[in-house]
Parts: structure tokens; sequence; C-alpha cells
């Protein structure tokens, strides 16, 4: 990136993050007003010092010092209330912004496709929930109360030292360019290692993701890579280390060497005022200097914001990369609802490519299943069985041709639409880590304990979980581990035989049953099947059997399709798989 387009990335980075705050326009005006009214307040304690100490005080007037020092007391009163009322306001809408930041990326996220989350490492994902939002806290919360404070303070603070002397003040001003210079080389360092350290946090979390999961942590004991996930987690958090270092330290000895600038103007100042031709009363140059240390605060706060900014822009980089995203899985701008779904299924010559890839995983494919009737989709290992049932829960959408439900393409119908009507029960079963019921009720929130039963009954998992001793409120761990690869399809099976959709796609549903469990199964299956669409993909012929057509899918294609007799008589690829 040149340094013209880091800049224009710049610019826009900036103009988004302060079109976050546009909703909190009233609240920021009402900040803005604090800080204003409390550094105009904090510019008359100087003067009110001027005056005891060349006035009250040399004239022994009693009554006059006393109403200076109330005055005084008064206003350090005045600017510590007015200074709640902006940290409480601050904060709240900061909090709120932080809050939408969180709510926005999630939503976002939970709109992208299936294919995003194979391309991308699930710790990566929450790394930039959790620390990169969590990075931008304080900038998002403080930093334009922040700004406007010192900025309104370094107003007032040089309009009150002119008012004193426009000379001195001029002199005090001498180290002012020299700190903005410096101040810009160091935000330029930190951005960058901002970047790296966001980067490597994002490893980290994979990491802990990865090895301390209850599939991470299976496969680390049996496979024996305890020591080098130990190593690897040990490297990552080494690193980290320098990069926190790095950043802390970045431009400490030139910022260091500012103050020590700033320090020393006042010193010449008092040489100054001390010297044969000077007329400068005590008073004044007490006031003076007071003044001249509140203008070195705010300004090195101000200088610290603009170096915290502009090393927090890698983060906000970072968090519109992900809102920036493209849905690849639309909802409708129009949405059409079926009024009366019979579940009338057809793909229309469905051609499907994964991303970059060069082959289809699916060419041409046109199926027809009338509403009622079932499917079954045979073939080997990566013939595409899968993908069309993922499309016809639009996990994808068509790279070209259309699928269709009773007639309407599916993305027509709205999400929410197509999940009531299509349910789907694969291979890769995933549990909550809560209870049974609550597994349960995510297919339905509003199911009653009666249909909760109904439907694991149905299942044939209802005896099993009523002899636990916690029975349906029994925890399942995480990813459903407390369970068998069998139990788990089963509490599957139940969840999605709980929405009652009228197109079920069972993939692989009965692959961890062993023989018993599965027959029980596939007899509830064909009580469910009736009246409903049915799609099941299976390697064993015999579950398939008696499907009204099967049809055998090889490399993205359909080579035959009929009924078990007819494709048998065929003597074809079926045959052959039969055999």
């Amino acid at each position: 990136m040149t340094p013209a387009e880091k800049a224009q990335a710049r610019a826009v980075s900036l103009r988004r993050i302060g079109a976050l705050f546009i909703g909190h326009r009233r609240q920021l005006a009402v900040v803005v007003g604090v800080i204003v009214i409390s550094s105009v307040l904090a510019m008359v304690s100087p003067f009110l010092l001027r005056e005891i100490i060349d006035v009250a005080l040399p004239d022994d007037n009693l009554t006059l010092l006393v109403w200076l020092v109330a005055g005084m007391v008064a206003v350090a009163a005045a600017t510590s209330a007015l200074g709640v009322v902006q940290t409480w306001i601050s904060t709240r809408v900061g909090q709120r912004v932080m809050h939408r930041l969180r709510t926005d990326v999630f939503a976002h996220l939970q709109r992208q496709s299936v294919g995003f989350f194979t391309r991308t490492r699930t710790g990566e994902v929450q790394s930039r929930i959790t620390n990169d939002i969590g990075g931008m806290q304080q900038v998002v919360t403080s930093t334009a109360g922040s700004i406007a404070s010192n900025a309104t303070t370094v107003i007032a603070t040089l309009v009150a030292m002119a008012a004193l002397s426009w000379q001195l003040t001029l002199v005090s001003l001498v180290a002012l360019p020299p700190a903005v210079y410096w101040t810009r080389r160091v935000a330029r360092m930190r951005q960058a290692i901002t970047a790296q350290r966001q980067r490597e946090l994002a490893e980290l979390n994979v990491i802990i993701d990865e090895g301390l999961s209850i599939s991470g942590i299976q496969l680390s004991k049996t496979m024996g890579a305890g020591d080098a996930q130990i190593a690897r987690f040990t490297e990552s958090s080494h690193r980290l280390i320098d990069l926190e270092l790095r950043s802390e330290l970045a431009g400490r000895w030139r910022m260091a060497t500012m103050n020590i600038v700033f320090a020393a103007i006042p010193a010449a100042i008092y040489l100054a005022a001390g010297l044969p031709f000077s007329t400068m009363s005590i008073g004044t140059l007490v006031a003076f200097t007071g003044l001249q240390a509140g203008l070195f605060r705010p300004l090195m706060s101000l200088l610290d914001v603009g170096v915290t900014l502009t090393s927090s822009l890698a983060l906000f980089q970072r968090i519109f990369e992900y809102l920036d995203l493209p849905v690849e899985v639309e909802e409708p701008a129009r949405p059409v609802r079926i009024e009366h779904v019979r579940g009338h299924l057809r793909f229309e010559d469905v051609t499907f490519v994964y991303g970059d890839s060069e082959t289809a995983a699916l060419a041409g494919v046109s199926l027809d299943v009338p509403a009622g009737s079932s499917v079954a989709l045979v073939g080997e290992t990566g013939s595409g069985k899968s993908t069309i049932a993922s499309l016809i829960a639009r996990l994808h959408d068509p790279t070209s041709g259309r699928v269709t439900i009773d007639g309407v393409d599916l993305r027509d119908l709205s999400l929410a639409d197509l999940a009531s009507i299509v349910g789907v029960v694969s291979q890769e079963t995933y549990l909550l880590h809560t209870t049974i019921r609550e597994n349960l009720r995510y297919a339905k929130p509003d199911a009653s304990d009666e249909e909760i039963v109904t439907a694991a009954r149905a299942a044939q998992i209802h005896d099993l979980i009523a002899n636990l001793p916690d029975g349906y409120d029994t925890m399942v761990g995480s990813r459903g581990h407390r369970f068998s690869g069998g139990e788990k399809q089963r509490i599957a099976i139940a969840r999605t035989l709980l929405r009652d959709p009228r197109i079920l796609v069972l993939d692989e549903a009965t692959s961890a049953l062993d023989t018993e469990t599965e027959r029980a199964v596939q007899r509830a299956f064909d009580a469910l099947a009736v009246g409903r669409t049915t799609v099941t993909i299976a390697h064993r012929l015999s579950t398939v059997r008696d499907a009204d057509q099967i049809a055998v899918i090889d490399h993205g294609r359909i080579l035959e399709s009929g009924t078990h007799e007819s494709l048998l008589d065929q003597g074809g690829r079926y045959a052959g798989l039969a055999r």
C-alpha cells in the first residue's frame, strides 16, 4: 500500500469512527457544553490567586481574602461536579457504541455463509469480537470526551495566559512544534505494533480454541501432542510479551525528552522574571506559571490521545474488515411466503462451484421430488450428495440454475421461513453445552414439555433420557461428549422433528447408530415421512431401498435414477454398488 493509499484508508476510518457517534449527538453536545463550562470556570482560579497575592494579602483585606478563597473552593467544587456528569454521559455513550459494534459484528457474522466459517479459524473470529473490540474500549468510551476537554482547556488556558502576558505566552509555545512532530512519529510506530499485537492475540485465541476444546484435548492426548501444544502456546505468549513492551515503550524516550523541555520552560520564565528590567508582579508570575502548568498537562494529554487514536486505527480496520464482508446468502428484498406448504422439491439444471475451485461440485443437476415422496441420494464419498443437501437448506446458493419448493425459488423465501420448512439431520452432530431440554428447545423455543417428549419418543431416545438422574435437565457437556455418538445423533433427530418440517433432509443421519437402533430410528422415520418430502443420503443401501426414487451421484452429476428394482435391472452403477 502506497503512502497515499494509507492516508486515504486512515481518513475513511476516521469518518467511520465518527459515524458511530451520530446517533448520540445530543448527549455529546451536552458533554461538550459541560466541558466548556468546566474549562472556563477552571480559568478563574489563577486570577483569584493573583488577587489574593497582589491585593488581599498586602492590604490585609480579610473580607476580600475570604471571598476570594471561597470563590476558589466554589470553582473547584463546581468543576469536580461537572467532571462527574461529563464522565457519566461520555462513558454511557461509549458503552452503547461498544454494544452496537459487538452486536453488529456478531449479527453480520451470523449472516455469513458456511463457506466463510470453513475458510476462517474459529479463534480468529472470537479474537475480533473480544480482543479487538475490547482493545477499542478506551478509545470509544473516553477519547471524544478527552479530546473536547483537553482542547477546550488548552484554548481557554492560552487565552488566560495571553491576558496576563502575551510575550511569555509565545515563549511557552516554543516547544509545541517539535512535540507535535514527535507525537506523529510515535503514533505511526504504535499503529504498526498494534496491528502485529492483534494478529498475535488472534493466533493465541486459535491455539486456545484448538488445544482446550474437548475434541482438541482428546486429539492431543491420543497423539501425544501435549508438549508440542504447550510449546506452541508458550512461543505465542512470549511473542506477545515483546509486542506489549514495544507498544508501551514506543517513543517513550522522545516523549520523556519533551517533558524535560516542558519542565525547563517555567524555569526560564522564573529566570526572566528575576531580570532587572522585568516589571511583572509576583501575583502575575504565580498565576502565569500555574496556568502554564495547566497548559502542558492537557496539551500532552491531547497529544497522547492522538497517539492512542492513531494506533487504534489498526483495531477499527480489523473490525470494519468483518463488517464489510459481503453476505453470500442474502435475505430477499421482498420475501415470498408459501401459504400452504406441500413440499414439492425441484432442482433445475443446478451447478455449484465452491469458492475459487476450478471443478464444479455439482454440474447440471436436475431432480424432481413430488410432495410427500422420498428420494435417496447414493454415491461414493465426495460425489456431491452433501452439497445437494446443503443447497436444499440454502447453506449455499447455486452458481447457476435454481432450487425450488412448490415452484418458489429458495432465494425468494426468507431464511426463517425456509428453516421452518426444511429440517436437516446431518452426520456431524452438534449439541450445545446446556441441558437436553434446552438443546431440544433450540429448534422450537416455545415447545411444551409434551411436544419435547413426543419428539424424543419418535427418535427412540426418550427411554434413555427418562432413566437419567436429572432426566431432560441433564447437562450434555461440551459438544455433547457426555453421550455416545448414537445417543447424540438421536437427540439431534428429536431436535429436528420438534420443528415438524415439511421437507426432511437426512444426511447420513443414522451413520453413528448400531444396527438395532438404526432399525428403530428408521421405522420412526418411515412413520414420520408419511405426508412429508424426504431426502435421504446414505452409504448403506439397505436404508434407502424403499425410497420412491433413488439417484446415483458421481462427480457432481446424476448418472441414473429410478426405483431400487429398476436400477438393479439396468445393471449400471447402482447395481455395482449393491453388489
